[in-house]
């Protein structure tokens, strides 16, 4: 069954079935926000995100980039060398989301230090077994 013509537009992505689920999945995780705020200094061919995104698997980093390509965020150029060079560019769309990710990336750096000290504070406490 395709949802996405049942639903009314504007999507509600607290329904259980609004296709914004999915979008929402690629944009909050990790890898999405590092490879888009490394795009948008600019184009980078595969090993160079795989290198500039570190910890990142080749598989990963494939299946990041299909999903960003396929939902409109990045564009795949293929150049006609021996052997093809295939460079990453981010679409203005993905440039418009960057902004958000790479504040939430940046936020998340400012904030650590405060995140640690919580994370201390709840695991040093006694907490009562949940029944």
């Amino acid at each position: 069954m395709d949802t996405t013509t049942e639903l009314p537009e504007p999507w509600d992505v607290y329904l259980k079935d609004c296709p914004c689920r999915d979008l929402l999945d690629l944009l909050a995780n990790k890898w999405t926000a590092l490879v888009l705020g490394v795009l948008k200094r600019g184009p980078h061919r595969f090993g160079e995100l795989r290198r500039a995104v570190d910890g990142i698997s080749q598989k990963m980093l494939t299946q990041t980039l299909r999903n960003l390509e396929r939902d409109g965020f990045v564009t795949r150029t293929v150049y006609p060398t021996t052997p093809p060079t295939v460079e990453y560019a981010m679409t203005p769309m993905g440039a418009e989301v960057s902004a958000y990710l790479i504040a939430l990336s940046a936020w998340s750096q400012a904030n650590f230090s405060r995140i640690r000290t919580a994370r201390t504070a709840y695991d040093s406490r006694s907490l009562d077994p949940v029944s």
